[in-house]
């Protein structure tokens, strides 16, 4: 869904202006509204906000808590949407789709069904779900760990329609269960599945009707993205072992490039920037890579600028400001905020002041949570990471990013769900 605009003979300069964000910005950003965060990552899907009014800094205590409740066992990321939560968790053998009240946190409606693991996946690190609610219209679509692909009411919660991606579509078992957020593109919603001639499957929002289904890939963690690269919109996908671009419409093969990891631990959700530059990173040897995409007779061309195995995003996410990428890097051993050149690719500098972090920017400051549930705001550039204010706000493991909306900040760990206000 690209950012366009119809332009009058004295608008150029704005036309212009608006083809050059939606060459930066994911082209599903305009439908999913900006004031909203109804999916994965937010409503560019790259975690970066146009919010104002943060505070600079926060009191001992923290931000002001307007709300916490119980909530359940679960990663699965908040989406937020006409003043709604959406989020998932595990009950008993149910996962669980949660519609909340913002303001209060109050139950709204409930819609579960019954969770049987496979023989091949592990559950030891927590049975999720894992993947973020996507709100689309009167519709939210949800992905369980199971594979169990739901569309529901957004106001009742009662069914539309449901598929199973494992038992339907043969998809790729992964050992922590599935993890892939859904995308939505026109009137379709789009979702990995793994497996010869359908890696990738589109579902007509409205019925579940499938659209198309194509490629070889098999599944991967990783949620997708889409760009715009010279007016075309492109689906990119991180797939076990290869990276690739994929018409959102068709299905037909872009372009695609190998990316050698060990296992099929590949959590992190393509980062697409100015420049027309694409960063991907995973742990397990994986590292990271920037590739410069271009057009040439149609086609589209994808060349590695570099390449750094020092620096391993395994299940956070990375943003760009400037001249670099900022991200924690680190699987199983410590874990290393760090800068990266987006030219050269070179380490400008790393940071053991905090453990496993994921990140939100927004208002010129970042927000930072890491997997101990310490809450930062914090200034971070080429030079190095400055944190302002600090406060243990959750107690256990905060692997999910948090989401913001306005100055309302909604996060969760594997107990609780907490609101807070920035401003």
């Amino acid at each position: 869904m690209a950012i366009t605009a119809q332009a009058t003979p004295r608008s150029s300069r704005l036309k212009t202006l608006l083809w050059l964000l939606a060459a930066v910005f994911p082209v599903v950003a305009t439908s999913l509204g900006a004031a909203n965060w109804p999916q994965w990552g937010g409503p560019h899907r790259n975690f970066i906000l146009d919010s104002k009014g943060l505070a600079t800094s926060w009191p001992d205590e923290g931000p002001h808590r307007l709300w916490s409740r119980e909530l359940g066992d679960g990663y699965s990321g908040i989406a937020v949407e006409g003043g709604w939560l959406f989020t998932m968790v595990h009950r008993g053998n149910q996962e669980v789709v949660l519609a909340l009240e913002a303001k209060t946190g109050k139950t709204l409606w409930e819609f579960a069904y019954e969770v049987i693991f496979l023989k091949d996946m592990n559950i030891d690190k927590g049975p999720g779900p894992h993947s973020t609610p996507l709100v689309v219209g009167m519709w939210v679509f949800t992905t369980g760990a199971r594979g169990q692909l739901h569309c529901l009411d957004k106001k009742t919660g009662s069914l539309v329609w449901s598929h199973d991606l494992y038992k339907e579509f043969n998809g790729t078992v992964l050992v922590r269960g599935y993890s892939s957020s859904p995308i939505a593109y026109r009137d379709l919603v789009i979702v990995p599945v793994g497996g010869p001639g359908h890696g990738i499957v589109a579902f007509k929002q409205k019925d579940g009707s499938v659209i198309w289904k194509g490629q070889d890939f098999q599944n991967s963690h990783s949620s997708p993205t889409l760009i715009r690269l010279d007016g075309e919109d492109q689906l990119v996908v991180l797939m076990h072992k290869i990276i690739a671009g994929v018409d959102p419409r068709r299905g037909d093969l872009l372009w695609s490039v190998p990316h050698d990891v060990i296992g099929d631990h590949i959590v992190f959700t393509p980062v697409w920037s100015a420049g027309n530059l694409l960063f991907y990173s995973s742990a397990y040897n994986g590292g990271s890579r920037l590739l410069k995409l271009s057009k040439q007779n149609g086609k589209t061309q994808a060349q590695e600028i570099w390449f750094n195995n020092k620096m391993r995003i395994h299940h956070g996410n990375v943003i760009r400001r400037g001249g670099c990428f900022f991200g924690s890097s680190g699987d199983f051993g410590p874990a290393f905020m760090t800068a990266i050149d987006v030219k050269t690719g070179k380490i400008l500098w790393q940071d053991r002041t905090l453990p496993k972090t994921t990140l939100l920017y927004s208002d010129d400051k970042f927000i930072l949570l890491d997997e101990d549930g310490q809450l930062s705001l914090a200034n971070i550039d080429s030079h190095g990471l400055k944190i302002t204010s600090k406060v243990s706000i959750l107690s256990s493991k905060a692997w999910t990013p948090p989401s913001l909306v306005g100055t309302k900040l909604y996060l969760r760990d594997r107990k609780t769900l907490l609101a807070l206000d920035l401003k």
